[in-house]
């Protein structure tokens, strides 16, 4: 009886892992850069998997034409058999993809096509993204045994495709129009009608959705999201800079632009050139802060590097950059920028009088023998007295009023060692300075 189980079991076995599985991918919403990484997982998984094939199921009016073509190049390497399933729509970078695949089907009712490059506005972009979209759909098409100058009318309004269109409209196809003219294999209600005209009624079909990590990366990516980083980063590195010591403001700085450059170098916005430019920029700034006086080349060259290594950030590494990209690049990191002078200027107004803000300077009297001035009564006659820095004050510091050694503090500006300073307020054992 044991054995007889036993063999069995190794029956059961034997048949599960000779069974067929097909793994179930969606392809909705935006086509963006966040898309990309899942559609690669899915693709790997269903070759180490050796699976049987892909089912793509296709719901977009599309998206990014830098993401649609990362998601078409790793389709069209996969090492199994490709499906697109077009549920409804696959519109502009969509058909791109659509096409990508090996076979298409699609749902009564569907439509597929429109792919002219526009910007965020909808305007059609110049000739020189028009052509590479051109090239991009034909020689897709022409991979997979499909009519070229169909999918390049999709692109371009002037290729006539007899019987269908004339040379002033693009070509969007409905299902049966797609069937008719050999752009799709079949008109299938349901992935279970798809997987029966492939013989494949029996296979197990796995279906993965996108992870935490990649949602998680797709989300750090929104304009929002992204802007809001950049902002932590440069408000927390002015922070730090002007406080003494490492705390929270620093912290909050490396983990904001670590986020912002690692989900661009996993989404291949970013690529190590701009992190090692951004870590140069920083550097230099630096450099000027604490080592050359004053503030000149290094400073300037410092800020240049770290602006355009989030401009960088914010564009692909994509060789075909549209000019819309680059104008919601712009749009995105000026807003960042701006943001970030007024919270700047608000904090440089407000931490002066916070206590948080005080407990970074001394509050309390010192005994006379440590050499500093201790009479509160005697320091209201130092106002207007002018003296020089003992140490670099950051914004806290010592410096030499009146013959006095003084604990001082300025009003949030950075002042170097040895350079002239001018009492203008005292409030207790407080005193406050700046530059002459």
């Amino acid at each position: 009886m044991k054995k007889l189980q036993l063999l069995l079991g190794i029956l059961f076995l034997l048949n599960i892992s000779n069974a067929q599985k097909v793994y179930l991918a969606h392809i909705e919403g935006d086509i963006d850069l966040g898309l990309a990484p899942y559609v690669k997982r899915i693709i790997e998984v269903a070759e180490k998997d050796f699976a049987d094939a892909i089912i793509f199921r296709v719901n977009t009016f599309g998206g990014r034409v830098d993401a649609a073509t990362q998601i078409k190049d790793a389709i069209m390497d996969s090492k199994i058999k490709t499906i697109a399933f077009i549920d409804k729509r696959a519109i502009s970078a969509g058909a791109l993809i659509s096409l990508s695949c090996q076979t298409v089907f699609m749902v009564p009712g569907a439509s597929m096509g429109a792919t002219t490059v526009v910007d965020q506005g909808g305007a059609k972009q110049s000739e020189k993204y028009q052509s590479y979209m051109r090239s991009e759909m034909r020689s897709t098409a022409e991979k997979n045994g499909r009519r070229a100058d169909i999918a390049e009318a999709m692109v371009d309004e002037r290729v006539v495709v007899e019987g269908l269109v004339d040379s002033t409209q693009l070509v969007t196809l409905t299902s049966k129009e797609a069937l008719e003219y050999g752009m799709t294999d079949g008109i299938y209600s349901s992935v279970d009608e798809v997987l029966k005209s492939l013989d494949m009624e029996n296979a197990r079909v796995i279906e993965l959705e996108p992870s935490f990590a990649e949602g998680f990366v797709r989300f750090l990516n929104h304009p929002i999201m992204s802007s809001l980083l950049i902002m932590i980063g440069l408000i927390g590195m002015f922070t730090e800079i002007k406080t003494p010591g490492w705390g929270l403001p620093g912290t909050a700085a490396l983990i904001a632009l670590g986020l912002f450059f690692g989900a661009g170098y996993i989404l291949e916005l970013a690529s190590i050139v701009e992190i090692l430019v951004f870590i140069l920029g920083v550097i230099l700034l630096l450099i000027e802060l604490f080592v050359v006086p004053g503030f000149g080349l290094f400073g300037i060259s410092g800020i240049i590097a770290i602006i355009a290594s989030l401009f960088l950030g914010l564009l692909s590494g994509f060789d075909l950059v549209d000019s819309s990209m680059i104008s919601a690049a712009l749009a995105q990191l000026s807003g960042s920028l701006l943001a970030t002078l007024v919270v700047v200027y608000g904090l440089s107004k407000i931490l002066p009088k916070t206590t948080a803000w005080n407990k970074l300077i001394l509050q309390t009297n010192i005994e006379a023998k440590s050499g500093y001035t201790t009479d509160l009564v005697d320091l209201e006659h130092l106002v207007s007295k002018t003296g020089e820095a003992l140490t670099d004050l950051r914004p806290s510091g010592t410096a030499l009023v009146d013959n006095s050694r003084l604990d001082v503090v300025t009003q949030g500006d950075y002042i170097v060692k040895g350079e002239k300073i001018k009492v203008i307020e005292v409030a207790g054992s407080k005193v406050v300075v700046t530059k002459c």
